[in-house]
């Protein structure tokens, strides 16, 4: 598996173009906005988009999606189904992050704890992360060791939980429980910022450690 993170809209949201080098079959995760990056690495890396991933459903992470699907005829898999309130606000969440207006969107699928995705051929485990949101979830793929966070763990710190439905016990039992067991080797990819790994952050991180 190769991939390349693509920070998107103001908010510097990490995009996530990943690819199976057996089939060239990529999907493109959480593409929030600047379409335009998003495509050109696309065609940079000569890969064919199979299908969108959702982490949850706030803004940044989702405003591309509609636009993307509808232009490359793609599934979009992901959220979970709890995230439905955040993806039928659309219009309220541009409003709150002074963004333009943007298409809300119903997943071709949505996903739960202990699905599969598959990319080429690839697969990657689902792991329902409530807590930043309710619907957050994770992509991990065992083979090549790393897990696509979104949202919910950072290099040093952890994810919000001042949005509706958040809820800060519900985040840190969702790292300590789902996250952490995969193991100190995986590496992550969160919705912000470096990459770190599991291990350095259950050493390091001050959430984590208290």
């Amino acid at each position: 598996m190769r991939f390349e993170i693509i920070p998107v809209t103001p908010f510097e949201q990490n995009c996530t173009l990943l690819w199976c080098e057996e089939t060239l079959a990529a999907a493109v995760v959480d593409p929030g906005g600047d379409l335009d990056r998003i495509l050109a690495a696309v065609t940079r890396h000569g890969v064919h988009l199979e299908k969108i991933l959702v982490t949850h459903g706030h803004l940044d992470h989702v405003g591309a999606v509609a636009s993307l699907a509808a232009q490359q005829n793609l599934p979009i898999e992901g959220p979970e189904p709890s995230d439905k309130f955040w993806l039928d606000g659309m219009a309220q969440q541009c409003a709150m992050f002074g963004f333009p207006p943007t298409e809300g969107f119903t997943p071709t699928r949505w996903l739960h704890d202990g699905d599969v995705v598959t990319v080429g051929s690839l697969s990657f485990a689902v792991l329902h992360l409530p807590g930043h949101t309710p619907g957050h979830v994770a992509f991990f793929n065992a083979a090549s060791r790393l897990a696509i966070v979104g949202d919910v763990l950072f290099q040093g710190s952890v994810g919000r939980t001042d949005f509706p439905q958040g809820n800060f016990d519900t985040l840190m039992a969702s790292i300590h429980d789902k996250l952490l067991p995969l193991g100190d080797d995986v590496t992550f990819i969160p919705g912000h910022g470096p990459c770190s790994t599991l291990g350095y952050e259950r050493q390091h991180n001050p959430f984590l450690r208290r």
